[in-house]
C-alpha cells in the first residue's frame, strides 16, 4: 500500500440568491500540507444556477469561481494571496463569506495523490 497523507476539503457552493440560502455545489477546494498542494476544481450546472434564479449572473459566477481557481494556483492570478503558502490561501478560501460563492465546511480524508483527489471529489459532489 502507497504512503497516504491527510487532506482537507470543502465544498464551494453557489447561492445565487443569498436572502434566499438556496445552493448548489460548484467546485471543491482540495489542501494537502505533505504535498504543499492547493487547488480548486470546478464545473457550474447553469441549468441549476437558472432553476434557483432565473436571473443570476452566469459571467459574474464564473468569474467568481475563476477567481478561485486563481488563488490556488498562486502566482500574478492569486492577487494579494501571491506571496502566500498554499495552506494560507486554502485558509483565506475556506473563511466564512456572504457572496454568490461560498465555501462550505472542511473536511478530512486520506490519500497519496491529491491530484487525483481533487479531480475524485469533483465527479463525486459536484457533477
Amino acid at each position: 500500500m502507497s504512503e497516504r497523507d491527510v487532506f482537507e476539503y470543502a465544498l464551494l457552493r453557489v447561492v445565487p440568491r443569498v436572502e434566499r440560502g438556496e445552493c448548489f455545489n460548484a467546485g471543491v477546494l482540495v489542501y494537502c500540507r505533505a504535498h504543499s498542494f492547493v487547488a480548486a476544481r470546478t464545473h457550474l450546472d447553469e441549468n441549476k444556477l437558472f432553476a434557483l434564479d432565473p436571473d443570476a449572473d452566469v459571467v459574474g459566477v464564473r468569474a467568481a469561481l475563476r477567481a478561485v481557481e486563481g488563488v490556488c494556483t498562486g502566482g500574478k492570478a492569486a492577487g494579494q494571496a501571491a506571496g502566500d503558502d498554499a495552506g494560507r490561501r486554502f485558509r483565506w478560501l475556506i473563511a466564512p463569506r456572504s457572496t454568490v460563492v461560498q465555501p462550505g465546511p472542511v473536511h478530512t480524508g486520506l490519500t497519496a495523490d491529491p491530484r487525483a483527489e481533487a479531480d475524485r471529489l469533483l465527479q463525486l459532489l459536484v457533477r
